[in-house]
């Protein structure tokens, strides 16, 4: 009888994980950085006018190029100590001090001459036209619109022609 019951229960516990794996499928967990526990990747801007982007992560590291873009919207992708590697819209990247960086969200109009609506609706009234490279201040998003504002002019706009509007790409 205890060897039934036994064979029993193992029975059921090699049954119980294959039932918990067919009813739904395992969401993939969103990276987090070591250092700041914020998700990877992430939208952040340049918060100086200009931004050493290094070979590394140290000051010892070479430097390749220099952002002079205020308010310019990056991408961090990874986290070292007081460190940030950060990619731009054309996917060139480096690793920057986090004092260069801003939790302000801006985001890079990408399309020329780009409508900014009265309300988040394309039937609504134009209120002014942004130029492609253009940087904006990014306000709420929703539904595929966010509110933005370009040298004291808000509007609305559609979030796919807003490079750093949205979640960013892995």
């Amino acid at each position: 009888m205890r060897r039934l019951a036994f064979a029993l229960l193992i029975g059921l516990m090699a049954y119980a994980p294959a039932a918990q794996a067919t009813e739904e499928p395992a969401q993939p967990a969103a990276e987090r950085g070591p250092v700041t526990n914020l998700p990877l990747p992430r939208f952040v801007s340049l918060k100086a006018a200009e931004g050493n982007v290094r070979r590394g992560p140290s000051r010892t590291h070479r430097v390749d190029w220099v952002f002079k873009r205020r308010n310019m919207p990056l991408q961090v992708v990874s986290e070292y100590g007081h460190w940030r590697r950060v990619v731009d819209r054309d996917g060139a990247g480096g690793w920057m001090h986090y004092s260069l960086l801003s939790g302000a969200r801006t985001a890079l109009v990408t399309l020329d001459k780009l409508p900014l609506h009265a309300r988040p609706d394309a039937s609504t009234r134009v209120i002014a036209y942004a130029q492609e490279g253009v940087v904006a201040r990014l306000g709420e998003c929703a539904d595929g619109w966010c509110e933005v504002r370009i040298s004291g002019i808000e509007g609305w706009s559609p979030m796919a022609h807003l490079w750093g509007a949205g979640a960013p790409a892995p």
